[in-house]
């Protein structure tokens, strides 16, 4: 995460200083989160991208070299194109492999994930980084008090590799576009002009009542797939955008929340970068050990929505 940390009271002054209200307490209440970090002028989502990888690489006991795939999840790239994550490849200095983005919002990073494992299953790579990275501050509409508070920026990066025993699992994945009003940023370029809204866009109560539906479904579908059941999930890792989204979730798949994951508290609604957050702060904490089985679940606007298990 950028080193910029703001807690709900330093934006709460930040907003009030715009005629806008809001605290601490109305925040908590209603998401959970209690900060979120901001990037500086200047540093885009290569440069979080880069430093999540270069200790995702040093996790591995990996050079740079040694990659031959990147992923990186991102709905705010550096630039139109070229892909961010080519440019993270070029930052890297692992230039030569395959290296792509994909764009699927929150849920992302578990599209990224299933992607790379389904390129390193039929031989297309071998040891792959997949990354979420986002600076979402940069679509923020801080007129805006239930959209402004909730997102941060961040970028969170995991290596796959090929091995005789399976990593992941199984997945599933999904999208829905007669959805895509209800979150979006609804504005374009063209002829060097930004056409319609560039900033992002929510409709708070369809998001939630679509969000724990579907994602109970894909967690359900995924654990079907992989002859698995609810009592064989160690920890649920679900995208930090809701602690109330978590909660319900966990209660469907009856998983105590001692069971879940939640850093959404630290770090707000990071997006693609949220799921990468947390199970890093999980492992480095020794709470989620080699062994153990994890569900990965996200959705985001499109609406798309996905979950992965994995043995770490």
């Amino acid at each position: 995460m950028p080193p910029r940390r703001l807690t709900n009271a330093d934006l709460a002054a930040q907003l009030a200083a715009q005629g806008v209200e809001t605290s601490d307490e109305w925040i908590v209440e209603r998401t959970g989160i209690r900060a979120r970090h901001f990037v500086e002028a200047g540093v885009y989502s290569s440069d979080l991208a880069l430093e999540a990888c270069k200790s995702a690489l040093s996790a591995a006991g990996l050079q740079a070299q040694d990659i031959d795939l990147i992923i990186v999840a991102t709905s705010t790239p550096d630039m139109v194109f070229p892909s961010t994550a080519c440019i993270l490849q070029n930052k890297l200095g692992a230039n030569g492999c395959a290296a792509f983005d994909v764009q699927a919002v929150c849920s992302g990073f578990v599209y990224a994930l299933t992607v790379a494992d389904a390129m390193i299953r039929t031989g297309g790579a071998s040891k792959a980084l997949v990354v979420g990275a986002e600076v979402f501050s940069r679509l923020l509409d801080f007129t805006d008090r239930t959209t402004c508070v909730l997102f941060g920026d961040g970028a969170g990066a995991v290596v796959l590799e090929a091995s005789e025993t399976p990593g992941i699992l199984a997945s599933d994945l999904h999208a829905d576009g007669k959805h895509v009003g209800i979150l979006c940023v609804p504005g374009h370029v063209s002829n060097g002009h930004i056409l319609g809204d560039p900033l992002l866009k929510m409709d708070g109560q369809a998001v939630f009542k679509l969000a724990v539906g579907v994602l109970e479904d894909a967690a359900r579908a995924t654990l079907a797939k992989a002859g698995k059941t609810e009592a064989d999930i160690d920890w649920l890792i679900p995208h930090q955008a809701n602690i109330r989204i978590m909660q319900s979730t966990a209660k469907k798949l009856k998983l105590p929340m001692d069971k879940v994951v939640v850093t959404v508290d630290q770090h707000g609604n990071t997006s693609a970068a949220s799921i990468p957050l947390a199970l890093d702060s999980a492992v480095r904490a020794g709470r989620v050990k080699p062994g153990q089985n994890l569900m990965l679940e996200g959705v985001g606007g499109g609406f798309t929505w996905g979950a992965v298990l994995l043995t770490l």
